[in-house]
């Protein structure tokens, strides 16, 4: 029995739920005593299980109480944390194979009411619900936790700084296990974050670690696999559930505990030694959960480690005319005058604007860069969340190539330092391409720069509401100030341009002949031939001193000179092909050979071995390629026929 005394106060850990185990309730009271204070989550994630109601009735209410539909009788009530507040279930019994009744999820916005001493009204969706509790008890509490979750007294830095609506997708996106999926199997992610882990065992080996935005639980996996004592592994979304699946299915629940609801409302029973989390989103900072990541450390033992430790933003200036026209001239559709007979020109600057605000996702050959690129660099152990909220790069570089001045490309990199070893995971453009990509910032009005000029200028990140940040990229030529440009970028929606071709090289590239660096290379992993060629031989056709044809050496039919060299595969008619030896080919006739020596199609007779040409292969393959929003590309394979030469 609990006195009224202990009652006074604490109704938030009663719930008024008739628990038939006393004594828990009592041994989580004695741990917490500050828990009345604390956010609701909090209180989900320090029971760890989830909150009961028995012998509840439930109608479904027609166009009065007085038409009432009974759902269930002596149904129970579940009591879960959802990112949104909190999720209430009705089954038959307590069990996971038990069907569910009904279930609503009560935000900030449920429209509901308490109706008497022992009812209460729910309006979920177009239906309205009436709950009746067995016991006053219970009712006065359930309705304590209500409002709770209406009057938003669990409020937090997340939801403080977060629109409902964004955080709601936020959390269901990442709640798909499809999702989980697409990052698990980027394999450059994952094998290093178990590299960096595995490698520094001895800074895990019988320490506590908690895991940020845990998702399925790898990365606490991969703690256990080095020795961790304890790890929480925290979850927001709906993944936590099947997480908790993974950690009992690998007998892990002695040392894993997965714990439902936002770092920033949760309570731990203890402070960790370690951090660990994968918190970058594209460009470094998109999501905003590097900032959850840095909440966390209140929970770090002073000298704990963060893993990752550091993270550098790398921005560079670069030129891609082809990326540029592709964004001008998909505005160039509202420049119709009549679409439809409707005219469209009006919206032609207002479309232009918009998609000049889409950072591009993708990838790209690093030579279209003009510059070194510069590093923003942010210590994980020092920096707190403030310093991201507005995020000032002062640039500048030095020009290595004359040209057009397209916007800047980003990518990051971070380091996990550990006692034994320090690891890199980066998205560099010349390393494995990740699900990170790269991004690039186009400028509305392009510059020109030369070779041996600084462009200078700055770019903030100033961060939203929406869980993502506006960048502004405002760039000049040193010492001309009438070449500035400024353009300001929506990081929140993205241009998704990656297709899973290979990267074309920027039209430039090329300071030798490739014709020339290809045979030269051929010629050098071949065995070198000696070949006897007559000096009056044009494509196998005798020529005068003057160079022109002999006609009269064409009525031999044994002119064509016998080649010792195999002769690369050239397809008939499109270029000569010289040297062609009688014994592998077709019925090439004296009469038909062509001046030049092009051989027309039309007289080979011979069926030759047909191959295959893949085309539309993307860069990596499908096995290994993933991605949060694009998926690649099947090749298609085209049947064609070989000639012999």
């Amino acid at each position: 029995k609990i006195s009224n005394e202990e009652k006074h106060g604490r109704q938030l850990f009663l719930f008024g739920f008739r628990f038939s185990k006393a004594v828990k309730i009592r041994k989580i009271w004695k741990t917490h005593e500050s828990a009345v204070n604390t956010p609701l989550c909090s209180f989900f994630s320090q029971l760890k299980m989830s909150k009961v109601i028995q012998s509840v009735q439930i109608y479904r209410v027609g166009k009065s109480l007085e038409q009432l539909t009974e759902i269930g009788r002596n149904v129970i009530l579940i009591m879960d944390y959802d990112p949104q507040g909190m999720f209430v279930s009705f089954k038959q019994h307590n069990s996971p194979d038990a069907p569910t009744l009904l279930e609503i999820t009560i935000t900030p916005k449920s429209d509901c009411v308490k109706v008497g001493s022992e009812s209460y009204l729910f309006s979920h969706e177009r239906d309205t619900f009436y709950i009746k509790f067995s016991h006053e008890e219970d009712l006065r509490n359930f309705h304590n936790v209500v409002k709770e979750v209406k009057n938003g007294s669990n409020a937090s830095a997340f939801t403080e700084r977060t629109e409902e609506s964004s955080a709601s997708q936020y959390f269901q996106f990442y709640g798909y296990l499809s999702q989980q999926h697409n990052m698990l199997q980027d394999y450059v992610r994952t094998s290093t974050y178990q590299e960096a882990v595995l490698s520094n065992s001895n800074d895990f080996e019988g320490k506590v670690v908690l895991d940020v935005g845990a998702g399925s639980g790898i990365l606490s996996f991969f703690a256990a696999q080095a020795g961790a004592k304890k790890v929480y592994a925290v979850e927001a979304s709906s993944m936590a559930k099947y997480a908790e699946t993974l950690v009992q299915a690998n007998g892990l629940k002695d040392k894993i505990t997965v714990i439902a609801g936002k770092v920033e409302e949760i309570s731990l029973p203890e402070p960790v030694d370690i951090i660990i989390s994968e918190p970058m989103g594209y460009m470094l900072y998109n999501e905003r959960m590097l900032e959850t990541y840095l909440h966390a450390k209140k929970w770090l033992k002073p000298n704990g480690l963060m893993f990752p430790s550091r993270g550098d933003l790398h921005i560079a200036p670069f030129m891609d005319e082809a990326l540029y026209m592709e964004q001008f001239n998909k505005a160039n559709f509202w420049a119709q005058t009549s679409f439809h007979h409707v005219d469209l020109s009006s919206m032609r600057d207002a479309a232009l604007k918009e998609y000049f605000k889409q950072p591009i996702v993708d990838t790209f050959d690093i030579r279209i860069c003009l510059a070194k690129s510069i590093r923003h660099v942010i210590n994980f152990q020092e920096a707190n969340e403030e310093d991201l909220h507005n995020i000032h790069i002062p640039v500048e570089w030095t020009l290595m190539k004359t040209g057009t001045i397209h916007g800047l490309a980003f990518w990051f990199d971070v380091a996990f330092i550990g006692t034994a070893l320090t690891v890199w995971l980066s998205t560099a453009p010349t390393e494995a391409l990740t699900h990170w990509y790269q991004v690039r910032c186009l400028l509305e009005s392009p510059l020109f720069g030369k070779q041996g000029e600084v462009l200078k200028g700055n770019v903030i990140l100033a961060a939203n509401q929406r869980q993502s940040y506006d960048v502004t990229i405002d760039l000049m030529i040193k010492g001309a100030p009438h070449t500035r440009s400024v353009n300001i970028l929506d990081l929140k929606n993205p241009f998704f341009r990656y297709s899973g071709q290979p990267v074309a090289p920027p039209p430039s590239a090329n300071t030798t002949s490739p014709s020339e660096n290809y045979w030269t290379t051929l010629d050098q992993s071949q065995p070198q031939v000696q070949t006897v060629r007559p000096c009056n031989i044009m494509n196998g056709i005798p020529v005068n001193g003057l160079g022109e044809i002999q006609v009269d050496s064409l009525a031999n039919p044994n002119v064509i000179i016998q080649q010792q060299v195999p002769v690369p595969s050239i397809h008939p008619g499109s270029i000569s092909s010289t040297g062609r030896q009688r014994s592998t080919t077709a019925t090439s006739t004296v009469s038909s050979q062509l001046i030049g020596g092009g051989i027309s199609p039309a007289l080979f007779t011979q069926t030759a071995p047909s191959h295959q040409i893949i085309v539309g292969a993307p860069a990596m393959n499908n096995g290994y390629y993933i991605s949060d929003y694009v998926a690649a590309g099947n090749p298609t394979i085209l049947a064609t026929q070989g000639f012999t030469q």
